[in-house]
């Protein structure tokens, strides 16, 4: 395979063994070898403050911390080692109440179950191909929630609430790299029909 995706560290955190196997399976596939799981939110904070992690796949639902409060502690806990991390939320439940809450809660994407190779690929492909700035207000800190944007508009502040805008890639990767995530989606999803 040509995409070198084996400098990535994922942390998959979802109280469901299948789940994780699956990611792991999928993952390891399109060249991604150091992958941690944890079971539940605390062992998987744990894990997330112990090592440098490039992504982190989470569950909605899980007990005794559900996700949301899992992606709030990665983003504002004085434990945290990296606020900026993308976090993929993974749920059965894909409603826009539930869509939006993760958002709200810094969720970079998010990932419903069940899901496919592509689309687990396309999440892939816009953590890493198109990082969003972060924001920072007095009620919120995480990835800009605005999906589309204005270009045209040059004038000063979009909202009241905008303190910071940081931008912040997860990796700085090659064009190179970019072109062989393409290959690898392809061959991956050659591998998922066949």
């Amino acid at each position: 395979m040509s995409y070198q995706l084996e400098g990535l560290r994922i942390l998959i955190i979802d109280d469901n063994a299948h789940i994780r196997q699956l990611l792991r399976t999928i993952l390891y596939a399109v060249g991604i070898r150091a992958i941690d799981v944890a079971e539940d939110g605390v062992s998987g904070f744990d894990s997330f403050c112990r090592l440098e992690y490039d992504l982190v796949f989470t569950d909605y639902e899980m007990e005794p911390i559900s996700g949301l409060d899992l992606a709030d502690m990665i983003r504002t806990s004085r434990k945290s080692p990296n606020p900026y991390v993308p976090i993929i939320m993974i749920s059965s439940y894909s409603d826009e109440e539930r869509v939006q809450g993760a958002r709200d809660r810094g969720v970079t994407e998010f990932l419903a179950k069940p899901f496919t190779v592509d689309v687990l690929m396309s999440r892939l492909e816009s953590v890493i191909e198109e990082p969003r700035p972060f924001v920072r207000t007095e009620s919120y800190f995480g990835p800009d929630r605005r999906r589309k944007q204005d270009k045209r508009y040059t004038g000063p502040e979009r909202r009241k609430a905008d303190l910071e805008q940081v931008k912040v890639s997860v990796r700085d990767l090659s064009e190179q790299q970019r072109s062989a995530l393409k290959e690898s989606r392809e061959n991956v999803a050659k591998i998922a029909g066949d």
